[in-house]
């Protein structure tokens, strides 16, 4: 289902806040992409996940409990290379925290919005 007008302009409010707040972080979230070989890791771990399905289904077809451990475990390995891989592909190191400026903080959009949302149970905003 699609955002509705009012959705979109908040959703793009918030980014504009993001951005704005913490450039670094809002443009690391920008260029997160995957790293170079997870693909293809992604890929023979997929490959190997199906490949396991179908030894353990002949496996249990056939009645050869050796050969369903073999699929399950080659089923196994393949879920771990695909959720390695993805993992890998988007995990970003932690940025190093700096300590808040001693200045009086600035109202953040999140604050605005609670501030009116509180008004409006009020009553006093339209």
């Amino acid at each position: 289902m699609p955002l509705s007008e009012h959705e979109q302009r908040l959703l793009e409010q918030m980014e504009r806040a993001l951005y704005a707040e913490d450039p670094k972080f809002a443009s690391s979230l920008r260029s997160a992409g995957p790293r170079p070989g997870m693909r293809r890791r992604t890929a023979v771990g997929v490959l190997a996940a199906l490949a396991g399905v179908a030894v353990l289904i002949t496996g249990a077809a056939t009645s050869v409990v050796a050969v369903g451990v073999l699929g399950f475990v080659l089923m196994l390995v393949g879920t771990f290379l695909v959720v390695s891989a993805l993992r890998a592909g988007t995990a970003e190191p932690a940025a190093p925290q700096r300590p808040a400026p001693a200045a009086a903080p600035k109202q953040t959009f999140m604050d605005r919005l609670d501030e009116r949302f509180r008004r409006r149970q009020e009553g006093d905003d339209v």
